[in-house]
């Protein structure tokens, strides 16, 4: 099968914590003849992934090497604390670093936040994925900052969040290959940045039809003029008798009476 007998497809990463939904919902209503894939990846493989070509674009949370690929920040996402419902910070509506000083804070080696120096104290080990840090939160062994959606995506109804006023912030953008700017690419850019179906760069892919080309004519039609025995008949109306004969007596001339004789 050479390249061009490939059906066309298109393959979307997206990293914890986004929800394509909306996306890619849109891209299945304007192009149903090309299938989308997602992929899910893990915020750190992500970029290697889109470089190893696993993928034609794909959401992933900033910094990425802008060498060899191209991004759209989209979006910047609230930091929360993760705590158990019955701990002190569930009480008010956010914190800064500061106040989770007396804290064991826990930091997963998937961690997405670019941190300065980390708040509160560190665990003895750190946990190996974000989910694992949840679990430990739910036990009692300490609190959690992540981005919000990451907060929502492991809900547990023991646990809840509250904002962080001055922790670092997460950045989730659109990413793609330099090289690999393609038409399916650029139609899902159009896509996330809200062009409409009838934008230029926004419109199906399918093939246009060509336009049909109206009869050549030689001039505007009239209508035929009308003859004098046409003009006639139309006058005797198509009540008339034939052959000429009056409508009214139905013959040709009207009948005289005999001369009376004087006397």
């Amino acid at each position: 099968m050479t390249g061009s007998d490939v059906s066309p497809s298109f393959r979307l990463a997206y990293v914890p914590g986004v929800t394509p939904t909306k996306w890619v919902r849109i891209w299945n209503e304007r192009l149903p003849e090309i299938p989308l894939t997602l992929v899910a990846v893990p915020a750190a493989e992500a970029c290697e992934l889109l470089r190893g070509r696993g993928a034609d674009a794909g959401f992933v949370r900033l910094p990425v090497d802008r060498d060899d690929l191209s991004a759209i920040p989209l979006y910047t996402e609230t930091t929360v604390v993760v705590i158990p419902k019955d701990h002190l910070v569930a009480a008010v509506e956010e914190v800064s670093t500061e106040e989770l000083a007396d804290e064991i804070v826990l930091h997963p080696l998937d961690d997405t936040l670019d941190w300065e120096q980390l708040p509160g104290r560190p665990a003895l080990e750190r946990p190996a994925t974000t989910a694992d840090a949840i679990e430990l939160v739910a036990a009692g062994v300490g609190v959690l900052v992540v981005p919000q959606s990451l907060a929502r995506l492991h809900h547990r109804k023991d646990l809840t969040y509250r904002p962080v006023t001055d922790a670092p912030e997460s950045r989730v953008a659109l990413s793609w290959p330099q090289e690999e700017t393609t038409d399916l690419v650029d139609h899902f850019i159009g896509i996330v940045r809200g062009r409409t179906v009838n934008s230029t760069r926004g419109r199906p892919l399918a093939p246009a039809q060509p336009k049909q080309k109206r009869p050549a004519t030689g001039g505007a039609q009239r209508k035929p003029a009308a003859t004098k025995s046409a003009g006639k008949s139309s006058r005797g109306g198509s009540g008339g008798a034939k052959g000429g004969k009056n409508p009214r007596g139905g013959s040709g001339a009207p009948k005289r009476g005999k001369p009376r004789r004087r006397s």
